[in-house]
């Protein structure tokens, strides 16, 4: 069980990753924004979209563009990551009781169901645009903790816990509508053979298989390629098989300690003579039980989110932002900044978000059912809702999924990152003037 100093740690750090990883994100945008609107704009789109990779072996035909790939391979490594934090959210962290999770799932909830309603209000009239309700439902959580990080004190510990497990909640939010209203067609062998290749690592989970290379494989030659084939984005694997992750140590903590202690005196026993430098062999033996037995004390979750989590965030997020944020201006910005796409997304983004992150927030501490965490202030809550707005990433490929028509897909974009630059301000600016005052 995690103590409170460890999880605090175990915190920060997750959203210092996240913090770097928006600049990251920030400066790949903008590399992305220039390059596509240059005279080197052909080779921005064969680059992205006409060069193909792949192999191909017997009937497995797996050639694709390098969109296709990042879209659906890198990606399904993000969604793989996503799924490991919501596990250990819900197993041990700020979504694993109802009393703490009440609040930020509660605020999840109305920060996608009022941006969709938003957005459909927006484009009733032209049933064309409507299947992109759901792209201003998701929270770019890198964008939004980068900016929260940099008013450093001025906001507390708590409010970004808050933001971090609202987003947490946010991802489960994007990845059920991705599965249920974004899948097309179905290949139900497909689904069926991947459905057995899960059960099969949810059984060597209950068995004690500890060994990540074996999910590893039946994961991607069995999960991924199956639901590559079948239909269903490709990412909603990388979720399902994070869920299969052993999340158990080998040892107890008491029992961790304990032996720890013992083999702490073995180590001081071995060598008498403190001045010496050199380790003697007894030292050394121990030193690799020690390591032994730390390696029984980590979970595979924890130490695949450790390993993981800064790839995602320095390399995976930003090369999908610099595939995907290229967006050609072909003709007049402000034609697409006024389209029906472009101001139900920012309706969506900047007035939903705001609207359902307080009012749900608002609604659940007014019934007693949860209560604002420590040091927050509802002027805060306010500030994190216009941030939560910044929907970026999980937007943009909500994006592609949502709509066929290329000409569609570059005024969401154009309609995301409005959205999204206008919620960063907003929030920024009502932190920054509110976060000194009292309620």
């Amino acid at each position: 069980m995690e103590n409170k100093p460890l999880n605090s740690f175990r915190i920060s750090r997750f959203i210092n990753e996240e913090a770097y990883g928006g600049i990251f994100l920030i400066i790949a945008t903008l590399v992305a924004l220039i390059w596509a609107n240059s005279s080197f704009y052909e080779s921005y789109h064969y680059i992205w979209h006409d060069y193909k990779v792949g192999f191909v072996w017997g009937e497995i035909d797996l050639v694709a563009s390098l969109h296709h790939w990042i879209n659906d391979g890198l990606m399904a490594l993000f969604f793989f990551v996503v799924g490991l934090e919501i596990k250990r959210e819900i197993m041990g962290g700020e979504l694993s009781s109802m009393k703490k999770a009440s609040l930020p799932i509660a605020a999840a909830v109305g920060g996608m169901v009022f941006p969709a309603i938003l957005y459909v209000i927006v484009t009733i009239n032209y049933p064309e645009y409507i299947n992109g309700w759901g792209i201003p439902m998701a929270t770019d959580i890198a964008f939004a903790l980068g900016l929260l990080a940099m008013l450093g004190s001025k906001v507390p510990l708590n409010l970004k816990i808050f933001l971090t497990a609202l987003a947490i909640a946010d991802d489960l939010g994007a990845v059920m509508v991705i599965a249920l209203f974004y899948t097309e067609s179905i290949d139900m062998n497909e689904l069926l053979y991947a459905g057995f290749c899960l059960a099969v690592l949810v059984a060597a989970n209950f068995a004690g298989v500890r060994r990540t290379v074996f999910y590893a494989l039946i994961g991607f030659a069995g999960v991924w390629i199956a639901f590559i084939y079948s239909g269903v984005h490709a990412t909603i694997a990388g979720v399902l098989i994070a869920l299969t992750i052993p999340a158990r140590t080998k040892i107890s903590e008491n029992d961790y300690i304990d032996k720890l202690g013992k083999y702490l005196e073995k180590f001081k026993k071995e060598n008498p003579d403190t001045k010496s430098t050199l380790l003697t062999k007894g030292q050394v033996h121990v030193i690799s039980e020690i390591e032994d037995l730390s390696k029984k004390a980590h979970t595979p979750l924890q130490k695949l989110e450790h390993a993981l989590h800064p790839v995602t965030a320095y390399f995976i997020l930003p090369v999908f932002a610099l595939s995907n944020a290229g967006v050609h201006i072909d003709g007049s910005i402000d034609d697409m900044m006024i389209h029906p796409i472009s101001l139900g997304i920012v309706a969506g983004l900047v007035l939903g978000k705001f609207l359902g992150i307080s009012l749900f927030s608002k609604l659940m501490v007014r019934m007693k059912i949860a209560t604002l965490p420590e040091g927050v202030t509802w002027n805060q809550i306010y500030g994190v809702s216009f941030l939560a707005g910044i929907g970026f990433t999980m937007s943009m490929f909500i994006s592609d999924l949502a709509f066929k028509d290329d000409s569609f897909k570059q005024i969401a974009k154009v309609g995301i990152m409005c959205a999204s630059l206008l919620a960063a301000i907003i929030g920024m600016l009502w932190l920054s003037l509110t976060s000194n005052k009292s309620e």
